[in-house]
C-alpha cells in the first residue's frame, strides 16, 4: 500500500510541477534528499553488479551476459573502481545527476544515461560546466581507464 501511495504522490508531483514530460523516475529522484540520492545511486550500482554476476552464473559469459556487460555493467564496474581509488564520491555523482536532470530535454531519459553523464563530467578537467563540456567534446572516458 505504501508503494502505491509513493507512486501516486510521485505522479501527482510530476503533474503539478508544470513539466508535462517529466518521467516518474525523475520526479521521484527530485523528491529525495542528498543522502537518499547517494543511497539510490549505490543501490542502482549494486543491482547492476548483482544482475551481471547472476547472468554469468546462469547464462555463462556470452550472449546476453556479454551484451549486459558491454551496455550496463562495464560502466558500473568503472564507477566502483573509481570509488575504491577515491577518485569519485557519491556526493559528486549526485551533483552531476541533478545537473543532467535539470535540463528539460533529459526529463524522460533513463537513470543509466544520467549516471554515464555524471561519470564523464565528474572526471572531466575544468572548473566550470563549459570547460568540462569543451574538454569532453572529443574525448570519451572509458571505465577502468584514466
Amino acid at each position: 500500500m505504501k508503494l502505491w501511495i509513493l507512486i501516486l504522490s510521485t505522479v501527482a508531483f510530476a503533474a503539478q510541477s508544470g513539466e508535462g514530460s517529466l518521467s516518474p523516475a525523475v520526479a521521484h529522484w527530485r523528491t529525495l534528499t542528498v543522502e537518499e540520492k547517494e543511497t539510490f545511486i549505490y543501490s542502482y550500482l549494486v543491482q547492476v553488479y548483482e544482475t551481471h554476476k547472476e547472468l554469468e552464473e546462469s547464462q555463462g559469459f556470452g550472449g546476453i551476459t556479454k551484451w549486459y556487460y558491454e551496455n550496463k555493467a562495464e560502466i558500473v564496474y568503472g564507477i566502483f573502481d573509481r570509488m575504491y581509488d577515491n577518485k569519485i564520491e557519491l556526493s559528486e555523482m549526485v551533483k552531476w545527476v541533478d545537473e543532467y536532470y535539470s535540463h528539460g530535454e533529459y526529463a524522460n531519459s533513463p537513470f543509466f544515461d544520467a549516471l554515464v553523464f555524471a561519470l564523464r563530467f565528474s572526471e572531466a578537467s575544468g572548473s566550470t560546466m563549459w570547460q568540462k563540456y569543451e574538454n569532453l567534446k572529443f574525448d570519451k572516458i572509458k571505465p577502468g581507464k584514466g
